[in-house]
């Protein structure tokens, strides 16, 4: 036992767990902290945005990639509740961010000190986070700072991992006490909950009897770096995968097994072997609205009719919206490797038993191929959509990580990316938290120097935090940002066009009185703050101009003009109550 400062205590548990980034912004509440940091810092590495959403951003990108956590610190009041969005984004797309959050000092509790809120209860911060996190911590005295760390620790990172919160009174930074040391909690990847043998033996006895299984995977199986264990066990059955966005690249996308992306802007061919199948395996996966097409039967899925196995880490995902005729609570890879043994002692059916399955899959498949076909190298302006995912998916390394923003860009990507790799797409979908794409990509980035990190955002969404630019030529981060410019929020204006007769109001970036389109600059912007920055209009020049920023290696910003008139073609559904919801622009829903 040794007599220390809590801002020792917190640093040296930080590095003790693993931790080797905070993402944070100072202030007067977190100065305390930041000196006793400062005698660390070639162990634990500071990295300050202009802003705390972006902070939580890269914490949640850093993990997405590396899946180590990492760790945020802000200050008393506003610079803490600036996070509550980051961290809803973090927790709805379950990663692990430890959110430091300095408080007032005891002495002052309930005392209307700068900064505090006290209406209901003294320090009363943990209620504001509290929606956001998985818990909420808010040690009083050095003493109970180590148990608190450890219990923080093993919160974030066992089951479903998610922002925890520290709420500390800032006293606490600078004031002594002798602790004995705590064992480390942090437990992402070691404890694996695994499936009971009879489970075990029921989910196969009920996939060597369907004639039409299908795959369902989601972010799960991208937590349990699952991706060798499903690719063999669908190589083995012969069973088509579809992925929810965050369980994209766990399998090779470029897999004739894998179907791509279910729901509203599906493949057609995945919402189609969806409708049609007499067994889903959902591992890791929750049904949320955008994947299951609003949960409308015979758009993506036709549950009860179609049997259900749905494995999940969390029990209460299972049953959420779909009641599963097996549910199995386990982690995904624990479960597919459990399925693969049992395999081993089973006398498998003939190949040909899925020959037909099959067929009418590659029969879809070719269908929808031929409907999308004649957009591929267009030549229009502006640029075709179809035209930006297409050069971006043969420019980019297959090793690429791309980040995404919320907005009408994401639906392209959904629909049309084929992700190589796990861990190499990151997506804002739970929460679809505008701004995620261009914050994040730099957390990524740090998690992975060696490999292109590049996010597609809205113009929108990066003007809400244009400060990045800053923060990559401060900390030489060489991303790319290709900024998807419809001088609109375009998602929504295509709702308002497609739901209220095309009256269109507050979702145009016009001016004047002529309406005249307007946005910034966004390649002089970059280029003001040290950026290297490309406007493109023409689409022969969009490969080319990735292509440079790619070799730069420094940071990058690419303005591309995209027409806002050309929409993702619709596959599924997606309800908006009481509005009466679009049918799919190609294929039909069906119900047995």
């Amino acid at each position: 036992m040794t007599t220390r400062k809590g801002g020792e205590i917190i640093t040296d548990r930080l590095i003790a767990e693993g931790i080797d980034h905070v993402f944070g912004v100072c202030g007067h509440g977190n100065v305390g902290l930041l000196d006793c940091m400062y005698e660390r810092r070639d162990e634990l590495r500071l990295v300050s945005p202009r802003h705390e959403q972006t902070a939580v951003h890269m914490a949640d990108g850093y993990f997405r990639v590396s899946h180590r956590p990492a760790a945020t610190l802000t200050s008393t009041g506003p610079g803490s509740a600036n996070q509550i969005m980051g961290l809803a984004v973090a927790q709805t797309d379950s990663s692990a961010v430890l959110a430091i959050t300095a408080n007032v000092p005891t002495s002052q509790f309930n005392r209307g000190a700068f900064q505090e809120l006290n209406r209901h209860h003294q320090a009363d911060f943990n209620n504001v986070i509290k929606p956001v996190v998985k818990r909420s911590f808010q040690p009083s005295r050095v003493e109970m700072l180590p148990l608190a760390m450890r219990q923080a620790m093993q919160e974030m990172t066992t089951g479903r991992p998610g922002p925890v919160n520290l709420d500390i009174p800032y006293n606490l930074f600078q004031e002594e006490a002798e602790v004995p040391d705590e064992p480390p909690g942090g437990a992402f990847g070691k404890r694996r909950s695994g499936a009971s043998a009879e489970d075990v033996s029921r989910a196969v006895d009920m996939l060597l009897g369907a004639e039409r299984p299908v795959l369902f995977i989601g972010h799960g199986v991208t937590l349990s770096e699952a991706g060798p264990e499903l690719t063999a066990l669908a190589h083995r059955l012969r069973i088509p995968v579809i992925s929810s966005p965050n369980g994209m690249g766990a399998m090779d996308m470029e897999d004739p097994l894998s179907l791509g992306f279910i729901g509203r802007n599906g493949a057609y061919q995945a919402n189609h072997a969806g409708r049609h199948a007499d067994l889903v395996l959902a591992v890791g996966a929750r049904f949320d609205d955008r994947s299951a097409s609003s949960w409308k039967p015979g758009y993506s899925w036709n549950f009860p009719h179609t049997k259900l196995i749905h494995v999940d880490v969390d029990h209460a995902e299972i049953g959420r919206n779909y009641l599963p005729d097996l549910p199995i609570l386990a982690d995904a890879r624990s479960f597919l490797r459990q399925i693969l043994a049992e395999l081993e002692g089973r006398d498998l059916p003939a190949e040909e038993r899925l020959k037909g399955w099959a067929a009418d899959i590659a029969g879809w498949t070719q269908e929808w191929d031929a409907y999308i076909a004649p957009n591929w190298g267009s030549e229009a302006m502006p640029i075709s959509p179809f035209r930006v995912v297409e050069e971006c998916q043969k420019v980019l390394p297959p090793d690429a990580i791309l980040s995404l923003d919320s907005g009408v860009h994401h639906n392209w990507y959904m629909q049309f990316w084929k992700a190589r790799n796990p861990q190499s797409m990151l997506n804002t979908w739970g929460y679809s938290g505008m701004g995620f794409g261009p914050s994040s990509i730099l957390g990524a980035k740090l998690a992975a120097p060696d490999k292109v990190c590049v996010s597609i955002c809205g113009d929108g969404g990066f003007t809400m935090v244009p400060h990045v630019l800053c923060t990559a030529v401060e900390y030489n981060i060489p991303v790319v940002w290709v900024v998807w410019n419809n001088f609109a929020w375009g998602a929504i204006r295509d709702l308002q066009y497609g739901y209220f007769g095309g009256r269109e109001y507050g979702t145009a970036f016009t001016q004047g009185d002529n309406k005249t389109p307007y946005n910034p600059d966004f390649a002089a912007w970059a280029r003001a703050a040290g950026v290297a920055g490309y406007t493109v209009t023409r689409p022969g020049d969009f490969a080319g101009t990735l292509e440079e920023a790619i070799r730069l290696n420094r940071p990058a910003l690419i303005d591309v003009h995209v027409d806002a008139d050309i929409r993702p073609p619709a596959t599924g559904s997606w309800e908006l109550p009481p509005l009466k919801p679009k049918e799919p622009v190609f294929g039909s829903p069906w119900r047995p």
